[in-house]
């Protein structure tokens, strides 16, 4: 986690220089740092609740809560820093936003290693796996990744990364599966039911990262703006509208959880996910509706579909993200935790990839129309309601490849 940091840190000072070069060298450092930084944060979360403890699925969720506090204020602080903060060129301001992060980071940096000591010894490795010898090839192993990042990032096109993240994921897979065969058959069915989840995961990121392409082209050119006093609500704002949302509705969501455990009514993991991905859909169906049924004489639909498409997105994602990362925790082998979380994030950037393929295709190469945005969106709500109710019918079947987790 500490050299993520450190790492991540020195990617975000490198994006303040805006020469593509150093800019690109920039991306991989930040690149490398997440992923040294994110799949071990999150396994640490796990590792503070006991095997079968109830609790976890909502310390998870508190978790996330967390994380989007800060999703919340950094578009915020970023977009006022880059246009307000000074009178130089919008290139230059956004140096000091770059810069900004990475002060932030090395901020981090510090309260981590200053506040390790309350952890009692989570996250630790095991007593026959210290020594500096680990350390130096994990520091060995992220300087020959950083390279190799910035060589697919110069010169690989969406496909050719489309192609390579699957076969990343195809690995981790026969990594995770070949793990759990050294165990019992009852770890080969939980991984099973693990790698099934991450598929329906796909699927949902793939629609919910249009909040970062379409949808803004789609508040951009087709969404009525126009607030009170004659000020126009800015496009970027729309991203702090989830992590609002999650912040708003995690802790009744904890409590919904939690009330319904006590009474052995809790939905089960993929049930739960079942739920993200329907929530998902009907995110979409919002801007169905607007599409077809409230589109003005100007060409626009109100600013009130997008936001509820939004906050209908970020419940499913509530049902969704946090209890993922809780379930890799639980049904992951136990050496291979920090692996598993990596899949799972994998999952994302699978998700990610595909849903700027997607963007594309309904923008087209004249632009987005609210006739190309309805068939997109038309397709994205169809999907995402047939995989969902998939996933619910389906759901006794994977809980017993999860042998009682919960």
């Amino acid at each position: 986690i500490l050299i993520g940091a450190a790492v991540m840190a020195a990617g975000l000072f490198a994006l303040a220089v805006p020469t593509k070069p150093v800019f690109l060298l920039g991306l991989a450092l930040v690149i490398v740092g997440d992923g040294l930084f994110k799949p071990n944060i999150s396994s640490m979360v796990g590792q503070l609740y006991g095997k079968d403890d109830p609790r976890r699925d909502r310390g998870f969720t508190l978790f996330y809560m967390g994380i989007n506090a800060g999703a919340f204020i950094a578009p915020l602080l970023t977009g006022w820093m880059a246009a307000y903060f000074t009178d130089t060129a919008l290139e230059q301001n956004y140096k000091l936003v770059f810069l900004a992060a990475g002060v932030g980071m090395v901020l981090s940096f510090a309260w981590f290693w200053f506040g390790r000591r309350s952890l009692g010894g989570v996250g630790r490795p095991a007593a026959d796996k210290t020594g500096p010898g680990r350390t130096v090839g994990v520091i060995a192993g992220s300087l020959l990744a950083v390279p190799v990042i910035y060589g697919l990032l110069s010169q690989i096109g969406p496909i050719g990364l489309q192609w390579m993240l699957g076969l990343l994921f195809i690995g981790i897979s026969v990594l995770l599966l070949a793990e759990a065969a050294r165990h019992d058959k009852v770890q080969v069915h939980r991984v099973i039911a693990m790698l099934i989840i991450f598929a329906f995961n796909v699927l949902f990121w793939m629609f919910y990262f249009q909040l970062g392409t379409s949808f803004n082209f789609l508040a951009e050119n087709l969404v009525d703006r126009r607030m009170f006093g004659g000020w126009t609500f800015p496009v970027g704002w729309f991203q702090s509208v989830s992590p609002l949302a999650i912040l708003a509705l995690a802790p009744p969501l904890t409590l919904v959880w939690g009330w319904l455990a006590k009474r052995n009514k809790e939905p089960s993991i993929p049930r739960k996910f079942g739920l993200g991905l329907i929530f998902n859909g009907l995110g979409f169906a919002v801007l169905m509706f607007a599409l077809s049924k409230l589109l003005g004489p100007a060409g626009l639909i109100p600013f009130w579909p997008l936001a509820a498409c939004y906050v209908l997105q970020t419940t499913g994602e509530l049902c969704l993200s946090p209890i993922g990362l809780s379930m890799v925790t639980k049904l992951a082998p136990p050496r291979l935790v920090g692996a598993a979380m990596g899949g799972w994030f994998l999952s994302l950037a699978v998700g990610g990839n595909l849903s700027g393929l997607l963007a594309s295709s309904i923008s087209g190469s004249t632009g987005m129309t609210a006739a190309s945005a309805l068939g997109g969106f038309t397709f994205g709500f169809w999907l995402l309601a047939g995989a969902g109710a998939f996933l619910l019918l389906v759901s006794p079947l994977i809980n017993r490849l999860m042998h009682g987790v919960k």
